[in-house]
């Protein structure tokens, strides 16, 4: 009896993570990415001009190349999801922008508002909607969920490069 109503516990659970997750709706997720654009935006400022050019050790993207490379997937994720072209085309933000503070500044800033501009057109339907991942299929809502990650994740690092450059890194901004 006690394994039956763990089970029905934990589905139960499961059920109500799901059914919360599909209530988030299209405002709240422009301002999720809206907050990230500025949390981002925050180490982008913090540093300093000599630091873009900085690789903690040589195999390492420098902290230019950390933020140009998680623009680049801002692209990609919210295209993937949204069906909208590309503006980049094949380019590479990481490969052809200069690494100066004011042109990383600039291309990281215009991701993110590619992405906040292509989630309003989303419907709740065609965030249903599956992808084809190699050999599994993934709802467009967890795929723009994987970008959010994706671009957080890259933030955490150049937490790294703030601190070797001796500068404190900005102050969470989890709301």
């Amino acid at each position: 009896m006690k394994k039956l109503t763990l089970l029905f516990t934990l589905m139960a659970t499961i059920f109500a993570c799901t059914t919360v997750r599909a209530q988030i709706t299209n405002d709240q997720m422009v301002a999720e990415w809206q907050r990230a654009k500025n949390y981002t935006k925050a180490y982008l400022d913090a540093m300093p001009d000599d630091g873009y050019s900085f690789k903690p050790t040589p195999e390492m993207r420098s902290f230019a190349g950390q933020m140009l490379h998680l623009a680049d997937d801002n692209y990609f994720f919210s295209c993937w999801v949204s069906g909208k072209t590309n503006p980049l085309g094949k380019t590479s933000l990481e490969k052809t922008v200069e690494p100066t503070k004011a042109a990383t500044i600039k291309a990281v800033m215009d991701s993110y508002d590619f992405v906040i501009s292509a989630i309003p057109g989303l419907t709740p339907a065609q965030l249903q909607e599956t992808i084809k991942v190699g050999e599994k299929n993934f709802s467009k809502f967890l795929i723009l969920s994987k970008g959010f990650e994706h671009q957080t994740h890259h933030r955490g690092q150049a937490t790294v490069y703030l601190r070797l450059k001796g500068v404190k890194p900005p102050q969470e901004m989890l709301f």
